[in-house]
């Protein structure tokens, strides 16, 4: 299944983006960190953008290129602010696996001798990952321990690497502890406190994946639909069963139509009663979701909202409680 990536960005030189820099303040507003200043960072997204906070506290000033909940991330256009951003940052933040491809383009754009720190090498669970030349060694070190995770999710119908290691809680937590390694080299003399921070994040992750286990004991394989495989890694460690037709989901990931003979296979899932819940990408939408959406409805089939970007007001792991809590009450617990 291939997957719908957010759009190859058509960005500014390097040297066009600094002589922007006049026009350009407040996209950043932070300091050379070898000066003593807050470490810069920039992330694809405003989920990158709280887990890297959450290490790095008031030491790191955080830029997120995407960070409105209404935004479509797959309909992104950069500016001039953004490039220069990039070009003037210690850290850089991307999801990976063609999903912010174009976090990509604009670093090798820049010129930056920033380090890429890439969610989804960092998870390990693509086996297909190649590291590229911006990859930090901490990436390599934290997707050690994830094939567990990987060989459990290859389980399922859907053959195609799922981009969305946002919800995968482990894998936030290796990343955290990735950032960690990396701002602690950046600034030597607060690296305790990163990986402190990285530490009691990861203890908050346990607490939600404890949450995620006791759920599967009593829904282990219980049949879930969704409009796009955002959910996916949560579903699996829920052990509930995506049974969406592919063709379905990779052609609204894609953007395209879906046939007629898929749409209505689809809908028989709800007619038929032979699924517990539907998960709805909020950010994304199309008549055939909103036909699924109705199907659903018409059935009595709960909807749980999803999105791939935190909602306003809400940390990481504030946004994943509120995702399980959905999914657990939709599932009747």
């Amino acid at each position: 299944m291939k997957m719908r990536s957010l759009p190859t960005l058509l960005v500014l030189p390097a040297a066009a983006a600094l002589v922007l820099s006049g026009c350009a303040t407040g996209a950043s507003g932070s300091t050379d960190s070898t000066d003593g200043g807050a470490i810069s960072v920039v992330t694809s997204t405003n989920v990158y953008g709280d887990i890297a906070t959450t290490v790095g506290g008031d030491l790191v000033d955080v830029t997120s290129i995407i960070s409105d909940p209404s935004q479509d991330p797959h309909s992104y256009e950069a500016d001039a602010r953004t490039q220069l951003a990039v070009s003037k940052a210690d850290v850089v933040v991307e999801n990976g696996g063609g999903y912010d491809s174009f976090v990509d383009t604009m670093v090798d754009a820049s010129g930056t001798d920033a380090t890429v720190v890439n969610a989804v090498d960092v998870s390990g669970l693509d086996p297909e990952a190649g590291h590229d030349d911006h990859a930090d060694e901490a990436t390599d070190a934290a997707s050690d321990d994830a094939t567990a995770e990987a060989d459990g999710h290859d389980d399922h119908d859907h053959a195609a690497f799922n981009e969305h290691v946002f919800y995968s809680l482990p894998s936030m937590a290796k990343l955290a502890t990735a950032l960690a390694d990396e701002f602690g080299r950046v600034d030597t003399a607060n690296a305790d406190t990163f990986t402190a921070n990285a530490e009691a994040f990861g203890t908050k992750i346990a607490d939600l994946e404890a949450q995620a286990a006791s759920i599967k004991t009593a829904h282990d394989g219980d049949p879930v639909a969704y409009t796009e495989p955002v959910p996916g890694y949560l579903f699996d460690a829920m052990g509930l069963v995506n049974v969406t037709p592919e063709a379905f989901s990779e052609a609204i990931e894609e953007g395209d139509d879906v046939s007629p003979a898929v749409l209505n296979d689809t809908l028989k899932l709800f007619t038929d009663g032979k699924v517990d819940l539907l998960a709805y990408n909020e950010q994304t939408s199309s008549p055939e979701t909103e036909q699924v959406e109705k199907a659903a409805t018409d059935a009595g089939v709960a909807i749980v909202p999803v999105t791939e970007l935190l909602p306003e007001g809400e940390d990481y792991v504030a946004w994943q409680q509120s995702n399980i809590d959905a999914i657990s009450a939709a599932l009747g617990e």
